[in-house]
């Protein structure tokens, strides 16, 4: 099966710096993959070069065998790290606007979600707190049958109580068909639901394995031996 997201030869310039050089790296389905590394190692040029947002200097990314663009988007669930909705309108005409826009959207499974952590569909955005505005773009993502969810920093604002049941929503709401990748700081809270991580380090891959290969290779958890690697 075609791995659904492929880089080959990867290179992003700005001005004279490389925020991405040379990168080969392939993504299978049916994995959750942490994407890792300190400020400035790459990880938001490679997902906005996965996103359409920016165009590569030179190689190329491809989606399912496509270029990102228009067709892309269909089966690329993305939630950025920052908020992206107009803090007027209502958790439940988000729903609506979703459904509207994303023929693969479930507002079924939404609703479910958004009732079991307590979200009044009736609020206001601008009403909830920082932290129940990323619950509700995580919802919004995840209610997506997507062949991709890319998923930047979903739990950096949210209270440690409810990281578990998002890690929770991450693992039950996408099939086997599917792949997730993570971008994340706190990788000691997700580390148990990953199956493979990809550091970069100044635009380059520095390791692309399997967790149980790191554990057994190196002895050591994805967190510690990221701190080796990146000397943290």
């Amino acid at each position: 099966m075609r791995p659904i997201l492929e880089c080959k030869r990867l290179t992003k310039k700005f001005g004279n710096f490389f925020a991405l050089s040379n990168l080969d790296l392939s993504l299978d389905r049916g994995q959750i993959v942490g994407l890792l590394g300190p400020n400035g190692s790459g990880k938001t040029t490679l997902i906005k070069l996965a996103n359409g947002l920016l165009v590569p200097t030179d190689g190329h990314i491809m989606i399912n065998g496509m270029a990102p663009g228009t067709a892309t988007k269909k089966i690329v669930s993305y939630l950025p790290d920052r908020s992206f909705f107009s803090n007027q309108m209502k958790v439940k005409e988000i729903l609506t606007y979703y459904a509207d826009f994303y023929k693969n959207f479930s507002t079924e499974r939404a609703v479910k979600m958004l009732d079991t952590l307590e979200i009044d569909r009736n609020a206001r955005f601008n009403a909830l707190s920082k932290g129940t505005r990323e619950k509700v773009q995580l919802v919004l993502v995840m209610s997506r049958d997507a062949d991709l969810y890319i998923l930047d920093e979903p739990i950096g604002g949210v209270d440690p109580a409810a990281r578990d049941y998002i890690l929770q929503t991450i693992l039950t709401n996408y099939n086997e068909n599917a792949a997730v990748l993570i971008s994340t700081h706190l990788i000691s809270d997700i580390e148990n639901v990953l199956d493979r991580v990809v550091f970069l380090q100044n635009g380059q891959l520095a390791v692309n394995a399997a967790v149980d290969e790191i554990r057994t290779k190196y002895g050591k958890s994805v967190d510690a031996l990221f701190r080796e690697v990146f000397k943290c």
